[in-house]
């Protein structure tokens, strides 16, 4: 590659960078009522997004005991999962939300 088009791709790279801090994050969260599991993928999220998206995200926790139809409607199989509904791709995380490495790949806040 030429320098010129590293330059290029670096400044496309960063304008895209720019572009994705003021994204807003639509994310749901469906858990099986208050056990210790959903519990801690509540308080992961939470911080994660903190820490991560202050003032860009709505989180929606639903309880899927109280929700069913909720649930089948987004073909939730596990619980918890978490659903990254805007900004697209769509992407569905499983488990406590404790693998912050994954979880920040998985809502494309991290590159590999």
């Amino acid at each position: 590659m030429k320098e010129t088009e590293i330059e290029n791709s670096t400044e496309e790279f960063e304008h895209l960078l720019e572009g994705k801090e003021n994204e807003i994050y639509v994310l749901r969260l469906y858990v099986t009522g208050m056990t210790p599991k959903s519990t801690k993928a509540v308080l992961n999220i939470k911080k994660i997004c903190e820490e991560n998206l202050k003032g860009r995200y709505e989180l929606e926790v639903i309880d899927i005991y109280q929700q069913p139809v909720l649930a089948k409607d987004e073909q939730i199989i596990a619980a918890p999962t978490l659903i990254k509904k805007i900004p697209l791709p769509l992407r569905k995380l499983i488990g406590d939300m404790s693998d912050k490495e994954r979880i920040l790949l998985g809502l494309d806040l991290k590159q590999k």
